[in-house]
């Protein structure tokens, strides 16, 4: 028999996920702890982003439908003025805010109420698109510094078990392989952490995109209704 391949106490074999955890250094537990609950918030987050994004596209769908349904806007106005449900109707609670702020204030002048409205509308997005786009700074740190800080725990763990086979004097691969197998563990559980979070995170910042599209698109036309009243009022 090869004296290699003799046991060595205190090292194991075992190669298990649940070994590889309890045999790693305490430096690489922590990486991999930290990496596991990034993937966890990840998770959570996707699962938050994916409802209320849903919820908005149907939510601007019906609110477009009842717009433009002939329906006066004052009713459409006073049955959301109290609290806008999404970001379409928050943008239409502000715009007629703006324009019942200057009628009732019998404002001899138009002149500048049409860019009034235009700025108000534009905060407004601005706002609501920042409301979007909350935590999705998460998904794109854990996106880009997952893998490093799980190799950071790689180089530790194969660093630790370089030196406890120089301490055993045995090259084994009964030896050697635990030890790698400890190191690569907290690299794979990078990569479970930073894959998904790339992904959505592109896929929500395209979402995002696209919502504040449709927003800006709408705000366009709503401009253009009420400029057509001011210059009826003029």
């Amino acid at each position: 028999m090869n004296p290699t391949d003799l046991p060595v106490p205190g090292l194991s074999s075992d190669v298990s996920l649940v070994a590889l955890f309890w045999q790693a250094h305490w430096i690489v537990k922590s990486v991999m702890i930290g990496l596991l609950l990034c993937s966890v918030w990840v998770w959570a987050i996707v699962i938050d982003k994916t409802v209320l994004y849903t919820r908005m596209r149907r939510a601007m769908d019906r609110f477009e439908t009842a717009f433009w349904s002939g329906q006066s806007l004052e009713d459409l106005y006073r049955s959301l003025a109290s609290r806008p449900p999404h970001s379409m109707a928050a943008l239409f609670v502000a715009a007629m805010r703006e324009w019942k702020r200057s009628l009732e204030g019998h404002a001899r002048s138009f002149a500048g109420l049409q860019m009034r409205i235009e700025k108000v509308m534009d905060v407004t997005i601005a706002r609501e698109v920042e409301r979007l786009e909350r935590r999705l700074l998460v998904l794109a740190t854990v996106g880009s510094a997952g893998p490093f800080i799980g190799l950071f725990g790689t180089v530790w763990g194969i660093m630790t078990s370089f030196q406890s086979i120089a301490a055993s004097k045995n090259t084994s691969l009964a030896v050697v392989a635990p030890g790698i197998a400890e190191a690569l563990f907290a690299t794979a559980i990078g990569l479970v952490a930073a894959i998904p979070a790339t992904i959505f995170y592109n896929k929500f910042a395209a979402e995002v995109n696209k919502q504040a599209q449709r927003l800006e698109g709408f705000a366009d036309e709503f401009a253009a209704i009420l400029s057509r009243q001011i210059d009826e009022r003029g």
